[in-house]
């Protein structure tokens, strides 16, 4: 039993049952046992691998997204570079790195800002970062941006906001919740009716003990998001996996070494995650007066340039580096792995086109 679990278990016992959100931030934010405070997540050593780990041209095909951006809001002097949740840096390196290479005014006219809340990591993308000749600063809330012109990123960070979750039972939703069972141990039950939660209606074909997950955090981060671009302008990528339609069933899980784990297993220690929505995300979106559009990770990538990028990259390698990148790029981009899984979701101003998304935006107040 892990100290987190112990703690977890003296709360419950005292207060009564927790909610998944809770659990979740507990097990994630603990100030002495939560796992990013702890962890050594990334990489192949760790517990997962995001995109920018797997190969440069990920990023590269980032840095790509942000100079079309930054020309079609008109070259905006000074302008924000932003990364919600940057991990090691990698991806921030390597956009920094293709934007120099690429459009070096862009360049010399950007601030970048990296929201971490996490001390050790900080200390990781400083020195990860420190080679670039671009002033840096790091900030643990996203509301503290300046009020500039703004391209934002945030890979795989959604994902790890808390959410909370209902379970049809009787006809009525009810909220699930964290108890300890009679050998002591972490449980799931149910709390008290969650009828004036807005959750999607139940008739009477409805199975019973279907699971609804709601994040009000999600929905927060993207509204305040969108909020800054309808003022001064941009757009926002983030990519995460997720549903593009409203969907129900328990996402909630826990990964370690690569593996699945059982969430309520040793909390602080595993990485707890669940699906974005990104239905509701762009409803959020809409109704703060941005445009939204997705398309796979995919897609996304292939229409910016990523298998040119692979062959030209692979063109003076030798036959074992060119599988490697062939490799890599097919676990980005192929259907049957982080290709359909994963979704890039854009919001942009209204007067900012979405490219590669632009054929497919959604406006504001559109049906």
């Amino acid at each position: 039993m892990t100290h987190l679990e112990k703690k977890i278990i003296q709360l419950i016992t005292t207060q009564g049952p927790i909610d998944v959100s809770q659990y979740m931030l507990l097990s994630m934010d603990d100030p002495q046992y939560g796992y990013y405070k702890t962890a050594n997540p990334f990489g192949q050593d760790g517990d997962f691998i995001t995109a920018p780990e797997i190969s440069q041209t990920f990023g590269e095909m980032i840095a790509v997204w942000a100079i079309i951006t930054w020309k079609n809001m008109g070259d905006p002097s000074p302008v924000l570079l932003c990364e919600i949740g940057p991990g090691r840096g990698t991806l921030m390196d390597d956009i920094l790195r293709t934007i120099g290479k690429l459009e070096p005014e862009y360049l010399a006219c950007m601030r970048v800002f990296l929201v971490e809340t996490s001390p050790r990591l900080v200390i990781i993308q400083r020195k990860k970062l420190r080679a670039h000749n671009v002033r840096i600063e790091w900030i643990v809330d996203f509301t503290k941006l300046p009020d500039l012109p703004l391209v934002l990123i945030s890979n795989e960070f959604f994902d790890v906001l808390p959410i909370h979750q209902y379970v049809l039972n009787n006809g009525h939703f009810r909220e699930r919740m964290i108890s300890v069972d009679k050998n002591g141990h972490l449980c799931f039950s149910l709390g008290p009716d969650a009828s004036d939660v807005h959750v999607i209606p139940s008739d009477d074909n409805t199975p019973g003990g279907i699971i609804m997950e709601l994040s009000p955090a999600r929905l927060d981060l993207a509204q305040a998001i969108s909020k800054h671009l309808a003022k001064n302008r941009g757009a926002a990528l983030i990519i995460d996996y997720g549903a593009i339609e409203p969907s129900c069933g328990d996402t909630l899980q826990a990964i370690s070494k690569h593996s699945f784990r059982n969430p309520l297993e040793n909390p602080g220690s595993y990485d707890l995650t669940s699906h974005v929505d990104f239905s509701a995300l762009a409803q959020a979106v809409c109704n703060s007066g941005c445009h939204t559009a997705i398309l796979t990770q995919g897609a996304f990538l292939i229409k910016l340039g990523l298998l040119e990028r692979a062959k030209k990259l692979g063109s003076d390698k030798n036959e074992t580096l060119r599988q490697k990148i062939t490799a890599d790029v097919k676990r980005l981009a192929a259907p049957d792995q982080m290709g359909e899984l994963f979704k890039v979701f854009c919001i942009a101003d209204p007067e900012t086109t979405m490219l590669p998304f632009a054929w497919q935006a959604s406006h504001p107040n559109n049906d």
